[in-house]
């Protein structure tokens, strides 16, 4: 069920790996996705099950629009699902989760005050600054310093895109872009937003670092696995 789960100070979280659900097929088996044609009881099952485990009181997730909005969950009500694409949370007990299949997740923990917050960062967030919104509106609240740990994803190796694509990313984020081990475009998201959070001071930890999920099997890849492709993703909880 987890990739990697540790504890730093007050807060605890976790990434998945596709590992110990209820779902079968090509969703097998701990599918966190509801919009990717699994059973909706089956997905709301693996979502239970990963609360569970981790002993939350509360559970929110986001509807991922690929854009720089980001949420609080004090102002998110019991059972609505925002459409942003970043959660942050100072509530005790209120796990958040971000979903992912080769975008690129990351955790964010409040080193000096109890904050924290997931973060979905595909291409366009990259560009869009998503990654510079959530850490703005963590601080916002008076948590300078922060930690973060940023999970598998499609490496700079595997993802090709097309040139256009590749110059226009690159002209923001200038580390997201990359080659293909074959000699094509490509874009690294996971090393943009690296570059990103240590240039806002943020210490980092890259998790996905030597771990490509269009490649490895633990994880689900829309890449790889096209439409059916489930989700995996990353929790973090104040205790």
């Amino acid at each position: 069920m987890f990739f990697h789960r540790e504890t730093v100070g007050r807060v605890e979280f976790a990434f998945s790996d596709r590992d110990g659900g209820l779902s079968d097929g090509a969703w097998a088996s701990l599918n966190l996705g509801t919009s990717n044609g699994d059973d909706p009881n089956l997905v709301q099952g693996n979502l239970e099950l990963l609360g569970e485990h981790l002993g939350v009181d509360r559970l929110v997730r986001m509807t991922q629009v690929h854009g720089a909005d980001v949420a609080w969950t004090d102002s998110v009500a019991v059972g609505e699902i925002p459409a942003v694409d970043a959660l942050l949370t100072d509530q005790v007990g209120v796990g958040v989760l971000v979903r992912v299949a080769d975008c690129t997740p990351v955790v964010l923990v409040g080193l000096d005050e109890p904050v924290a917050g997931v973060i979905h960062c595909g291409r366009e967030g990259l560009v869009q600054g998503i990654v510079l919104a959530a850490i703005g509106a963590i601080r916002d609240r008076g948590a300078e310093s922060l930690e973060a740990w940023v999970g598998p994803r499609a490496c700079g190796r595997c993802y090709e895109v097309p040139q256009e694509m590749a110059d226009a990313v690159a002209a923001a984020v200038p580390e997201a872009r990359s080659t293909t081990s074959w000699g094509t475009p490509a874009l690294d998201v996971g090393a943009g937003v690296i570059a990103q959070l240590r240039e806002l001071g943020v210490q980092v930890n890259d998790l996905g670092d030597h771990v490509c999920t269009i490649e490895d099997e633990r994880f689900y890849s829309y890449r790889r696995q096209g439409q059916d492709s489930g989700r995996f993703g990353a929790v973090a909880v104040i205790r």
